[in-house]
């Protein structure tokens, strides 16, 4: 439930950057109130770790189907570091 706590909250944080609205205070309080909750089992910096990464990840899809950047075959590719360090918390 942890795990999925923080891809929650990574999408939150996601999603409340683009958005100006009262969603905005949701999506950004929820940002904050998962990874916290998370971290009650998983270890801060995991967790942390995880978070920003979602999130990021996340930020980095949005762009190029709204028009706002353009992602070449390297930053694709190179998107799938944070994916991989990810899964190795996870799993690892």
């Amino acid at each position: 439930m942890a795990w999925l706590s923080l891809l929650a909250a990574g999408l939150c944080e996601a999603l409340w950057a683009p958005a100006r609205s009262l969603c905005t205070l949701s999506a950004m309080g929820l940002s904050i109130w998962l990874p916290s909750a998370a971290m009650r089992e998983i270890a801060t910096a995991v967790a942390y770790s995880v978070w920003t990464a979602v999130s990021t990840l996340l930020v980095f899809a949005f762009g190029a189907p709204s028009g706002q950047q353009s992602i070449s075959l390297q930053q694709a590719v190179s998107a799938l570091g944070p994916i991989a360090c990810v899964l190795g918390l996870k799993f690892g």
